[in-house]
């Protein structure tokens, strides 16, 4: 028999794995913009944390730089002692978790239909609803609607009507049932005996967990940081959010109180407003910080399986 010669294997090239000189400074420009950039981004938020540690006496004169300066407890101490900046906390909390439930409930039961094949002018809807993105009727033509025709002055409602349904949210929420979620799912469903309803219950949305989780986290950043809203409908005190109270904090020396104090009283009246100031933007970053780790998971797959397939 003739042996046959063996074929030598072939070698794989070696790659170099020495950077050259230009990547190595390309790598260290890089390297010092983000550096920059993220001091620039984080200082503010680390200096308002040290600030609400420090002695007022220190902040006001310009001492609070890297690390709190007399560090104390007495700032905390009298924003739980304000009796309005604690009811806006607990107002906030209920205007939160109740609108964040009614903007799904909503977006839900508008996203759902639009993305079935089998509901009729989807297409003449979804061009309705898009185009209220780029016109409005304008701010005085919403207040006379709220404040006005529905009666809402002064109730929760105005600023919970207001903001149920965002046409952005909504688009988003509507592609991902329409690009993660098989169509044919849904006919095995009603094949099954599902209705409409039962198939979103039970099919729908157990599996939209990572966009209900995103689209959540959108509508309440967006509750919990209005407050302009509230200046327009809210007038009863007790009503007030935090942001309104926090408002009330950062602009409590009005040009006319001030002609009216003496020069001690707008000393301590500055030093009141300087003390709290710090401590209350803390506490009310609190919510959205507790919030986001747990939603964190769910935000790079929702919100791309969301917006850019379909």
């Amino acid at each position: 028999m003739q042996k046959t010669a063996a074929v030598p294997a072939k070698k794989r090239p070696v790659r170099n794995s020495r950077k050259s000189r230009a990547d190595v400074i390309f790598d260290i420009i890089n390297i010092i913009l983000l550096a920059i950039v993220t001091v620039i981004i984080f200082y503010p938020l680390w200096f308002t944390v040290i600030a609400s540690f420090s002695n007022p006496l220190q902040v006001a004169g310009g001492h609070v730089y890297l690390m709190p300066v007399e560090p104390t407890l007495e700032n905390y101490q009298k924003v739980f002692e304000n009796e309005g900046i604690m009811r806006g906390y607990g107002n906030s909390l209920i205007l939160l978790i109740v609108g964040v439930l009614i903007c799904l409930f909503m977006t839900v039961s508008c996203a759902y239909p639009l993305s079935r094949r089998d509901v009729w002018g989807r297409s003449f809807i979804m061009k309705a609803i898009t185009f209220t993105m780029f016109f409005s009727g304008g701010l005085i033509p919403n207040y006379l609607l709220v404040s006005r025709t529905l009666g809402l002055q002064n109730s929760w409602w105005a600023l919970w009507s207001t903001g149920a349904l965002s046409a952005y949210n909504m688009i988003i929420m509507r592609t991902f049932f329409n690009s993660s979620i098989p169509y044919e799912i849904q006919e095995a469903a009603t094949i099954d005996g599902c209705t409409p309803y039962g198939t979103l219950l039970h099919v729908i949305l157990p599996l939209s967990a990572p966009i209900l989780a995103v689209v959540g986290l959108y509508y309440g950043v967006g509750i919990w940081n209005a407050y302009f809203n509230a200046l327009l409908y809210i007038t009863d005190r007790t009503k007030w959010p935090l942001q309104l109270y926090l408002r009330e904090v950062l602009v409590s020396n009005s040009n006319q109180n001030l002609m009216d104090m003496s020069a001690d009283e707008m000393a301590r009246q500055a030093m009141r407003a300087e003390t709290i100031k710090y401590s209350v933007i803390i506490l009310s970053s609190i919510p959205m910080l507790i919030a986001y780790p747990f939603v964190q998971r769910f935000f790079v797959k929702g919100v791309m399986i969301g917006s850019v397939k379909g």
